[in-house]
Order: structure tokens, then C-alpha cells, then sequence
């Protein structure tokens, strides 16, 4: 049997917390997914990253896996310590597992199934495993709910115990009003049960893809707001993009680089039907080309001017 380090697989310490853990995974879950990932080997890394968080996000998995020592490196042929096989739980063939025919998440995958060996003399129930993955969404999706069609490879049990891999694809409602970071649960669509034992649930760990004129912080966007100079120093009214269409925003009079205007209720629909707010960030832009009857005025506003912008550089001198 070859051992695979799954701590270096994820990128963590061995002492890595569970949420280390996790969000290591989602990273990593992200990058390789064959849906997005343009790496040749990226479907196979993902495979990888997904085998090594089943394995560590379950106490007692982790638990065993540590057991097995870390002196090891990848792809070196090695088998369990003396007595692992016995503290661990046993195989549901003939109560011992035999190494020689298993590979490291082999290994695992039957330990979870000789858990509660003896209890009962009828068919073994087994709940289904439960996954995650990582699902990135646009603020447009987020906004008015979406669907979303997942490609998932998920383990399944035959008549006989066995675990095989089946790939399917999965429709999957994100309602709307779903935030970075969020965790969404799909009841029943995780691993099949075996025996007629009900299946496991699959995650969604949501994240917002990078949007060209938005930036989301909860259910809350923010906008940078290019300004003229005119704009800001006499107010305006401007006409600025939401997600849900352009509205018109007053700019009061003597707005400064980075004043925030709150549009209420136009960010992120909430759960409960409300909205999050939508703050303008000003940002004053000055034109890059000048006729020169602009530079005439601009020059007759330095001399009538009295503003001062760096006064308080006299108030701070010894």
C-alpha cells in the first residue's frame, strides 16, 4: 500500500485546526475544479484534495491516519503499524483487513464501514457519506437566485458492501440573496445509503466570483464613484448602475474623495425579504485632456480661490 501525506496534499500543518482544514479544501476545491481549472492535471488534483478532506475532516479518521506515523513520504510503499488494524475497528470481510488489496482511501472508506460490526445479524445499515464543494456564483446569481447544474463523482455501495464511484449531475436551487462564505445544504444528495439507510447531504461552500464594478461585503455592495472636480465641489445628480438596474443618485455639494453615499436597500436581498445597502465610494477624477479654454478656467480658479488644500501642513510644523 502507498502512502499519500494528506496534510501536504491540502497545504496545512499537522496540527491544522478543522477550519484550517476546511478552508484549505474550498481553496483548493475552487482552483482544481474541472469546471473552471485550466490545469491539464486538475480534475485528478481535485480528486486528490477531495480524498485527503474525507479523510481529515472526520475526528476519527483523522484520528487513525495520524496513527499510521508521519515518517513516511508520498508514494512509498508502507503498511499500518502492529495493532492498528485492532484499535481502529475491523473490516466488514472476515474481520481484518487486507492491506495488499486496499490503497490509503480504500483503507478508510472500509474502516468507516466496520464501524458497529456485530450489532445486528440483519443487513448492515449505512448512512451515506456526506461532501462539499465549492460553488462560485456572480452577484447577478446571487441577487435574483439561480440554478446551477453540478458535475459530482460520489461513492456509492453495491449489493455486496463495495464502494464504487459514480458520477452524476446535480440541479441545484441557490436561492436568492446567498452571501460569500455561505454554507448550503442539499439534503439527500451526498453518498447513497447502503441497505436502504438514508443517503448523506452535499455542502455548498459558496463564493462570489470578482465582479467588474461591485464589491460585496455581506449582504452590503460598495461602488467606486468617479467624480469631476465640478461634480463634487457644486453637487450633482448622477446616474449610477445597481443590480438591479441604473438609478439616480445626488452628489451634495463639496463631496470629498471618499465619502460614502448609502443607496438603502439596494445591496443583496436578505433571507427574511429585506435588502442590504448599496454605498457609492466618491472618487474624484480629473480629466486627462484639456482644451485650452478649460486650462483658462482652471487657471482663473487657482487665482480666485482661497482654498487651501494642504493648510494643515503649517498647523503640524515646530
Amino acid at each position: 500500500m502507498k502512502y499519500k501525506d494528506y496534510y501536504a496534499i491540502l497545504g496545512v500543518a499537522r496540527d491544522a485546526s478543522a477550519d484550517d482544514i476546511r478552508k484549505a479544501y474550498r481553496k483548493l476545491a475552487q482552483k482544481y475544479h474541472p469546471d473552471v481549472s485550466k490545469d491539464p492535471q486538475g480534475e485528478e488534483k481535485f480528486k486528490e484534495v477531495a480524498e485527503a478532506y474525507q479523510t481529515l475532516k472526520d475526528a476519527d479518521k483523522r484520528k487513525a491516519y495520524d496513527e499510521l506515523g508521519s515518517g513516511f513520504s508520498s508514494g512509498q510503499e508502507f503498511r499500518p503499524p502492529p495493532g492498528w488494524e485492532q484499535r481502529f475497528g475491523e473490516a466488514p470481510n472476515e474481520g481484518h483487513f487486507s492491506f495488499d488489496d486496499l490503497d490509503l482511501s480504500d483503507l478508510f472508506e472500509s474502516l468507516s464501514r466496520g464501524r458497529g460490526r456485530g450489532a445486528s445479524r440483519g443487513p448492515r445499515k449505512v448512512r451515506g457519506q456526506d461532501f462539499e464543494m465549492a460553488v462560485q456564483l456572480t452577484l447577478e446569481q446571487a441577487y435574483h437566485g439561480t440554478q446551477v447544474d453540478l458535475r459530482v463523482a460520489l461513492p456509492e455501495y453495491d449489493d455486496e458492501g463495495a464502494v464504487h464511484a459514480v458520477e452524476k449531475t446535480i440541479k441545484a436551487r441557490i436561492p436568492k440573496g446567498a452571501t460569500d462564505g455561505q454554507r448550503l445544504r442539499l439534503r439527500g444528495q451526498g453518498g447513497k445509503g447502503l441497505n436502504g439507510a438514508a443517503n448523506g447531504d452535499l455542502y455548498l461552500d459558496i463564493s462570489m466570483r470578482p465582479h467588474p464594478l461591485f464589491r460585496a461585503s455581506g449582504h452590503d455592495l460598495f461602488l467606486d464613484l468617479p467624480l469631476a472636480p465640478w461634480e463634487a465641489a457644486l453637487g450633482a445628480n448622477v446616474e449610477i448602475p445597481t443590480l438591479d438596474g441604473v438609478v439616480s443618485l445626488k452628489i451634495p455639494a463639496g463631496t470629498g474623495a471618499g465619502r460614502k453615499l448609502r443607496l438603502a436597500g439596494k445591496g443583496l436581498p436578505r433571507r427574511e425579504g429585506a435588502h442590504g445597502d448599496l454605498y457609492a465610494v466618491a472618487q474624484i477624477v480629473n480629466p486627462t485632456v484639456l482644451t485650452e479654454r478649460e486650462r483658462e478656467l482652471y487657471r482663473e480658479l487657482g487665482e480666485a480661490s482661497r482654498f487651501d488644500p494642504r493648510g494643515h501642513f503649517a498647523k503640524g510644523s515646530p
